[in-house]
């Protein structure tokens, strides 16, 4: 491969810039942006997605790109959202009382732009799952293009099990897994295997852990090969044609069933992770999420 032009901004914060990279190759018309959080696991911060949309937009304009892969470092894909982070969110600076309505549906419109872009993004997108795609890294392997997903990684929504069992974007969910797995992963919060979609080709290619890089690239590459006007139009396409079904629905209904659905009442026999986590800490909140829930089914 040719060197590759490295793009981040100036004005992002040099540990930001780090944890979100963004790597171009005119020569072979393929991008790619890495998540670099490995002491997270690759979990990602409100200014990590907002950076990564940025890199979609750069992308977005640039004429010799055709392809983007969209990875994690070090062999996991994502955790999803860093939890250390999550519950200042929709917090106002010098405002103590609890959050309104309106800040959390500010908030969650605003986070939930990125996803809906992505979807319809106008060059092929394509994203590597290796180890982990939980929360937002499965609406990012929902939302591509095309996805090589490890037969081994774990994928779901496990933060269901602490926010309630409306999470992200479920037209999303409901149109490209189904309402049978959608309703399976939402209402359990259980992780599955990525073994566990292949018979119904929920995604594009499926390989051991230890092939999907190498597969994600080819692929790139052979994508790359079809005319940039080709590639343009059939994205134009395809985005209208998933806009006229239940997919349509999915800007609107994507912050506002986050929004209404994490604000939650706990009953006393009910699991609180927000209020575990502030009075043992997030490890300790884990533990005792587990020992709650327990096994699940046999599945």
């Amino acid at each position: 491969m040719t060197a590759a032009d490295t793009a981040t901004s100036p004005s992002d914060p040099p540990d930001q810039a780090e944890r979100v990279i963004l790597t171009k190759d005119p020569d072979s018309h393929i991008a790619r942006i890495t998540i670099s959080n490995p002491a997270k696991k690759n979990a990602m911060a409100p200014e990590d997605c907002e950076l990564m949309g940025r890199y979609l937009d750069d992308i977005a304009d640039d004429d010799t790109i055709k392809v983007v892969i969209v990875r994690g470092e070090g062999g996991v894909f994502t955790t999803g959202v860093d939890l250390n982070r999550a519950y200042g969110w929709y917090a106002t600076p010098g405002d103590e009382r609890r959050p309104s309505q309106r800040r959390r549906l500010a908030v969650d419109r605003k986070g939930q732009r990125m996803f809906h872009d992505f979807i319809g993004f106008p060059k092929a997108t394509i994203v590597q799952v290796e180890s982990y795609a939980l929360g937002l890294g499965l609406e990012l392997a929902l939302s591509a293009d095309l996805a090589v997903v490890s037969r081994q990684a774990k994928l779901g929504m496990p933060a269901a099990r602490f926010l309630g069992p409306v999470l992200g974007n479920v037209a999303l969910f409901m149109h490209r897994l189904g309402p049978v797995v959608a309703r399976d992963l939402m209402l359990t919060g259980r992780m599955a295997t990525g073994a566990e979609f292949e018979s119904a080709k929920l995604f594009t290619r499926f390989v051991d852990e230890e092939d999907v890089a190498a597969e994600t690239e080819a692929l790139a590459v052979q994508v790359a090969k079809m005319p940039a006007d080709g590639i343009a139009i059939a994205k134009e396409a395809y985005r209208l044609v998933e806009a006229s079904s239940a997919l349509g629905l999915e800007e609107s209904t994507a912050y506002l069933f986050h929004s209404y659905g994490t604000n939650l009442r706990f009953e006393p026999d009910e699991f609180n992770f927000v209020k575990e986590r502030a009075k043992s800490g997030t490890s300790d909140a884990f533990r005792k999420r587990d020992e709650h829930y327990g096994a699940g089914t046999a599945q």
